[in-house]
Parts: C-alpha cells; sequence; structure tokens
C-alpha cells in the first residue's frame, strides 16, 4: 500500500516538482548570468569573500595604471632633457675646436676675430638648445628667463613610492660659457679655458655628468614601467581564476539544466493533473 496520501487539498506530487523546477531555474539563472558577464563571481553575493578579493586586486591594477601613465609623462620629459643635453654636449665638442684654435698664438688679426665670432654663434645656438628643452611645459634645465625650476617627483607604484629626479641650471652654464673679447683675445687666456681644470672643460664635463644621470633615471623610469606593466599582467591573471567563468563548463552545464528545467515542468503538469484524475475515480465509485 502506498505511503502517499491521495488528496484533492495537499498535492505532494505537485510541491516536490515545483521544488525541483524553482531550484533547476536558479541554477540556469546562475549559469546563464556566468556565461553573460563571463565572470563566476561578478557580485558579493556570489562569493563575498572571493569578490572582496577581486575588488582589491583591481583598485591595484588601476593604481599601477595611473603610476605608468605618470611614468610615462616624465618618460617624455627626461628623453626631451637627454637629447637636448647631448645636442649641448655635441655643441660643446665643438665650441672647445674653436678654443683649441684660438689658444694657438699664431692664429691672429682677422681670422682670430671669426674664430671667436663663429665661438659666440656657437654659444647662441647652445642657448636655444636649453630653452627648447622643454617637454608639456615642464623643463628640468631651463631658467633661462630667470626663473626657477623645481625638482620633479613621480609616483612610481600602486603604494605610492616616489622618485625624484634633480634638475640642472641652464641658465648658469650659459652664463659660465660667456667669454669676454679680453678672453677670447690671447691665446694664453683661452688655453687657460681648456686645460682639465679649465672653465670650459669644468662645464663641459659637468653637460656629461649630467647626460650620465639623467639617462641613468631614463633608465630606472623605463625600467619600472616594465615591471609595474608585468605586475599588471600578473594580477590579471590570478584575479581571472578568482572570479572568471569556465565558459565551456558552464555552456554544458547550460544545456544540462535546460534539460531539466523540461523534464521538471512536464513532471508539474503531470502532478498537477493527480487530481483531476482522483475526481474521475470519485465520480465512479
Amino acid at each position: 500500500m502506498s505511503g502517499i496520501l491521495n488528496s484533492i487539498n495537499t498535492n505532494v506530487g505537485a510541491m516536490v516538482a515545483l521544488d525541483s523546477l524553482n531550484q533547476t531555474d536558479m541554477q540556469l539563472n546562475a549559469a546563464q548570468n556566468e556565461i553573460s558577464t563571463g565572470y563566476r563571481v561578478s557580485s558579493a553575493t556570489d562569493d563575498g569573500a572571493a569578490y572582496a578579493v577581486a575588488q582589491s586586486v583591481r583598485s591595484d591594477v588601476s593604481a599601477l595604471t595611473a603610476a605608468n601613465q605618470q611614468l610615462g609623462g616624465v618618460q617624455g620629459l627626461l628623453s626631451t632633457t637627454t637629447t637636448g643635453l647631448n645636442d649641448i654636449s655635441n655643441l660643446m665638442g665643438s665650441m672647445r675646436d674653436v678654443l683649441v684654435a684660438l689658444s694657438n698664438g699664431n692664429t691672429t688679426g682677422e681670422q682670430r676675430t671669426q674664430y671667436a665670432q663663429q665661438y659666440n654663434s656657437y654659444l647662441s645656438n647652445l642657448k636655444g638648445y636649453i630653452e627648447d628643452a622643454a617637454y608639456n611645459g615642464t623643463s628640468l634645465i631651463d631658467n633661462m628667463g630667470g626663473g626657477t625650476i623645481s625638482n620633479v617627483s613621480v609616483i612610481t607604484n600602486e603604494v605610492g613610492a616616489t622618485y625624484s629626479i634633480a634638475t640642472f641650471s641652464g641658465s648658469a652654464l650659459y652664463a659660465a660659457l660667456q667669454f669676454t673679447t679680453t678672453q677670447l683675445d690671447g691665446a694664453t687666456t683661452v688655453a687657460a679655458l681648456i686645460t682639465n681644470t679649465g672653465a670650459f672643460i669644468s662645464q663641459f664635463n659637468s653637460v656629461n655628468t649630467e647626460l650620465n644621470t639623467y639617462g641613468a633615471a631614463t633608465n630606472y623610469v623605463t625600467n619600472q614601467i616594465s615591471y609595474n606593466s608585468d605586475k599588471i599582467d600578473a594580477l590579471n591573471t590570478g584575479l581571472g581564476a578568482l572570479i572568471d567563468a569556465d565558459l565551456a563548463q558552464e555552456s554544458a552545464l547550460l544545456e544540462s539544466l535546460q534539460t531539466r528545467q523540461q523534464l521538471a515542468t512536464q513532471a508539474l503538469t503531470l502532478a498537477d493533473q493527480a487530481p483531476s484524475t482522483l475526481l474521475t475515480l470519485v465520480k465512479n465509485a
């Protein structure tokens, strides 16, 4: 004898079938959400702990991206500065050649005058190089207008670490190379300028030292950008493993759940017909 009560008031079969259908619908909605969003965890209601970790990782990625944007601007500034200083160094090599010619006591008269004019022409070009060494309105070496230039500090990572870059006074360099007519007129005085400790060589060495300094800074910024990019990739990979949906698996599950939904619907339909069957039995009694 069956233990299931045959009743028109309580349709146990329909309740079981409806519960099964509701459970299948919930799983089906979850699978469809994962497939449509691509995420296994798309909100805190899916997996609160995983979602909290994901939000923290997303914030790190965003902060690193912002840091790289700032570093990119500084990279442009350093590139412009290095190019300017390199051109200045090359120009000073030509200026040194002129000074060597002027240090020769046999260079006299009009020839000496022409060399002096050539030196001053180079000096004018050097001033232009200093003034043009700017990137997006910022310069590390141009204070020819009598203003001040400031060290540049840039955020390098997601925790706010900074890297500072010092300035080099272009106006001081220009002023140190403005030799008087009297200085350029005497072979002996010119020779003193180009000795190992002379005023010109000291400035020439100073420019080359700054080239080394800014070159090292450029390498640091470039390496930091590369490191941040690698870290962003690693964080995104970990984030994907944490919250991304396995689309192949979810697609197979979706097909299975759709079949279960059809079967559960059919079962509910049959269960709903049970009271009608009982009425038939009553009429025939």
